[in-house]
């Protein structure tokens, strides 16, 4: 299967350059992945992360189009499709926005 590069986060402008459409939280964060219609979970790392979409570090290589699945730390259970896919790395368009800041807060432990 060939490798998908086209990143849909980023637009052309008129000039031919890219831009990003949307502010992207650059971070190191462990979530569980998986794909719909599979039953295995994957830990992945996500390496940046927006209101609308993700890129995380991921050795399957899949189909845009791919519903997915990921719970991520502070945020939960959130399903999208994969937007983009290269080799060791998939782009995930989310279904609905999140607020990717959630996913940067400490996790408090309640006391004993």
């Amino acid at each position: 299967m060939d490798s998908f590069s086209h990143d849909p986060f980023s637009k052309s402008d008129d000039a031919g350059g890219s831009q990003r459409s949307r502010v992207r939280d650059s971070l190191f964060l462990m979530a569980q992945l998986r794909f719909v219609g599979e039953s295995a979970v994957r830990d992945v790392r996500v390496r940046n992360l927006s209101e609308g979409g993700l890129m995380v570090d991921c050795a399957m290589v899949k189909e845009p189009g791919t519903a997915v699945t990921l719970d991520v730390r502070g945020i939960g259970e959130v399903s999208g499709k994969v937007a983009w896919c290269t080799e060791g790395r998939i782009g995930i368009a989310l279904d609905r926005q999140i607020d990717p800041k959630k996913a940067r807060k400490p996790v408090v432990k309640s006391g004993r």
